[in-house]
Protein backbone atom coordinates (compact mmCIF):
# COMPACT_ATOMS: atom_id res chain seq x y z
CA UNK A 1 0.00 0.00 0.00
CA UNK A 2 1.41 3.18 -1.29
CA UNK A 3 1.68 6.47 1.06
CA UNK A 4 0.44 9.17 -0.39
CA UNK A 5 0.74 11.98 2.69
CA UNK A 6 -3.09 11.22 3.91
CA UNK A 7 -3.14 10.11 7.33
CA UNK A 8 -6.47 8.48 8.50
CA UNK A 9 -9.44 8.80 7.19
CA UNK A 10 -10.46 12.08 5.46
CA UNK A 11 -13.76 11.35 5.17
CA UNK A 12 -14.56 12.57 8.30
CA UNK A 13 -12.36 15.38 10.02
CA UNK A 14 -12.27 15.61 13.50
CA UNK A 15 -11.03 18.16 16.04
CA UNK A 16 -7.22 16.82 16.32
CA UNK A 17 -6.91 15.67 12.99
CA UNK A 18 -6.80 19.76 12.18
CA UNK A 19 -4.50 19.98 14.54
CA UNK A 20 -2.54 16.80 13.37
CA UNK A 21 -2.45 17.95 9.94
CA UNK A 22 -1.11 21.23 11.08
CA UNK A 23 1.72 19.79 13.43
CA UNK A 24 2.12 17.65 10.22
CA UNK A 25 3.00 21.38 7.67
CA UNK A 26 5.01 22.61 10.44
CA UNK A 27 7.38 19.92 10.95
CA UNK A 28 7.77 20.17 7.43
CA UNK A 29 8.22 23.62 7.02
CA UNK A 30 10.96 23.56 9.90
CA UNK A 31 12.65 20.23 7.84
CA UNK A 32 13.00 22.61 4.96
CA UNK A 33 14.30 25.48 6.89
CA UNK A 34 16.75 23.57 7.97
CA UNK A 35 17.76 21.85 4.79
CA UNK A 36 17.89 25.25 2.93
CA UNK A 37 20.20 26.81 5.84
CA UNK A 38 22.61 23.51 5.23
CA UNK A 39 22.16 24.67 1.09
CA UNK A 40 22.52 27.88 1.98
CA UNK A 41 25.79 27.64 3.99
CA UNK A 42 27.54 25.11 1.51
CA UNK A 43 26.69 28.17 -1.29
CA UNK A 44 24.23 25.97 -2.92
CA UNK A 45 22.27 29.16 -3.06
CA UNK A 46 19.85 28.14 -6.18
CA UNK A 47 18.43 24.73 -4.23
CA UNK A 48 18.63 26.99 -0.89
CA UNK A 49 16.58 29.28 -2.48
CA UNK A 50 14.21 26.87 -4.00
CA UNK A 51 13.82 24.57 -0.27
CA UNK A 52 13.04 27.95 1.80
CA UNK A 53 10.44 28.35 -1.31
CA UNK A 54 8.97 25.35 -0.20
CA UNK A 55 9.10 26.11 3.55
CA UNK A 56 6.97 29.03 3.06
CA UNK A 57 4.61 26.85 1.17
CA UNK A 58 4.58 24.20 3.87
CA UNK A 59 4.37 26.91 6.81
CA UNK A 60 1.46 28.84 4.93
CA UNK A 61 -0.26 25.53 4.66
CA UNK A 62 0.16 24.72 8.30
CA UNK A 63 -1.45 28.18 9.16
CA UNK A 64 -4.05 27.28 6.93
CA UNK A 65 -4.78 23.95 9.09
CA UNK A 66 -4.54 25.73 12.39
CA UNK A 67 -6.86 28.20 11.58
CA UNK A 68 -9.30 25.56 10.58
CA UNK A 69 -8.44 23.81 14.08
CA UNK A 70 -8.99 27.02 15.72
CA UNK A 71 -12.52 27.42 13.91
CA UNK A 72 -13.83 23.93 14.23
CA UNK A 73 -12.24 23.54 17.94
CA UNK A 74 -14.35 26.12 19.24
CA UNK A 75 -17.66 25.05 17.25
CA UNK A 76 -17.22 20.89 18.07
CA UNK A 77 -17.49 21.91 21.94
CA UNK A 78 -19.93 24.23 22.34
CA UNK A 79 -17.71 26.78 23.53
CA UNK A 80 -18.56 30.57 22.32
CA UNK A 81 -16.09 33.19 23.30
CA UNK A 82 -17.13 36.30 25.73
CA UNK A 83 -16.68 39.55 24.78
CA UNK A 84 -14.35 41.45 27.27
CA UNK A 85 -16.17 44.89 28.77
CA UNK A 86 -14.11 47.88 28.26
CA UNK A 87 -14.57 49.16 31.90
CA UNK A 88 -13.36 46.86 34.94
CA UNK A 89 -14.90 45.01 37.27
CA UNK A 90 -15.89 45.92 40.53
Amino acid sequence: MRNRGNRGNHGRIGRNDWHQRAAEFHDLAAHAHRVAAAHHGQEDHRTGRELSKHAMEYSAKAYEYAQEAHRTSGSLSGVTEKKSSSTPAK
